[in-house]
């Protein structure tokens, strides 16, 4: 059988445990597709299923990796195919694993066609981030326009994460207020620059800064990647009958919560997570990004942000860029 290579995780531990390796090359089943792949995407969750802390999925390939971009080689093309793809067409794609390799396998329906002017690095920052942050800032926190017509706010923890420069860039493009916490000044000219108020969470208090800025009134969602003891901060600032999203617990899985506040201003609690959510949940997440935000990529109203393209076989040194937190926006590999 035709091999490939990968990287592979030879056991739980640093980033040193990512190697090179050879493995055979996936077949597509049923309703999936092969892709060559040139660029994959890194992402907090390959971390942590390289320490041990995220198992795949059953039935998900044990290599890391959530999302890819490359050439559609061969597969299931069958009546099923919203976006008309077939053998030769560039595609992204969001993966449940087996990303870091040379040919990865995907379910047809979770693969978009490669924006316009987008280049295949660029393309494959786009799956994992947008489709978490459609699912969760536009679907579960359900930011809109308020019913005398006024876009509702947003705030972001953690804004120049590749999640972050996300969510800042579709707000804003959709005309809302964002709001992003970053813990340099950089950073924070980087969400700025992106189109939100940044606050340096080192030296400014974010609910006193909001606070500020909306006269008091306080934000309508607010997306986090933190929990731990910034939750009951942030039920603090919630508007009456805002939201507060989880997709993520940097900050410790704990907190305390006053529950006659979430009662008083009618708050909700949500969050979510997307690995091993059903094919149909995701091919419906991606109709809508197809739908309602390739547009904007393809006009460059909204764009990924790049930090560094390593060479697959550097795995591990980008890996170790992730955990050290210096980057902002997205850490790519390139076969």
């Amino acid at each position: 059988m035709a091999s490939m290579q990968a990287i592979e995780i030879t056991q739980p531990g640093a980033a040193d445990v990512l190697q090179l390796t050879k493995r055979s090359i996936p077949r597509p089943g049923p309703g999936d597709v092969l892709i060559k792949v040139a660029a994959s995407g890194i992402n907090r969750p390959d971390v942590f299923q390289r320490q041990g802390n995220y198992a795949p999925p059953p039935g998900a390939s044990d290599l890391p990796g959530l999302e890819v971009a490359g050439e559609l080689v061969e597969g299931d093309f069958g009546s099923d195919n919203p976006f008309g793809l077939k053998q030769g067409d560039a595609v992204c794609a969001l993966l449940t694993g087996g990303g870091y390799a040379e040919y990865a396998v995907a379910p047809l329906l979770q693969c978009l066609p490669v924006p316009k002017a987008l280049t295949l690095v660029e393309a494959a920052a786009l799956p994992e981030n947008y489709f978490t942050v459609w699912s969760n800032v536009f679907n579960r926190g359900r930011l809109c326009s308020t019913v005398g017509g006024m876009p509702e706010s947003l705030l972001v923890q953690g804004g120049s994460s590749g999640i972050g420069v996300t969510a800042i860039q579709l707000a804003h493009a959709f005309g809302h207020q964002v709001f992003a916490t970053a813990g340099t000044a950089d950073k924070c000219a980087a969400c700025q620059k992106l189109g939100a108020h940044a606050i340096n969470y080192r030296e400014q208090d974010f609910v006193e800064e909001v606070k500020k800025h909306t006269n008091g009134r306080g934000v309508d969602v607010i997306l986090d990647m933190v929990a731990g003891n910034y939750v009951p901060r942030e039920l603090e600032l919630l508007a009456e009958d805002g939201r507060l999203v989880f997709i993520a617990t940097l900050g410790g899985k704990h907190a305390d919560i006053d529950a006659s506040l979430i009662m008083r201003r009618r708050l909700t609690l949500t969050g979510s997570t997307l690995r091993a959510r059903p094919i149909a949940f995701k091919a419906a997440l991606a109709r809508q990004l197809h739908e309602h935000v390739w547009p904007l990529l393809e006009s460059g109203k909204v764009k990924p942000v790049i930090y560094k393209v390593f060479p697959a076989r550097e795995a591990a040194k980008a890996h170790a860029l992730m955990e050290s937190s210096e980057h902002i926006g997205k850490i790519m590999l390139e076969w």
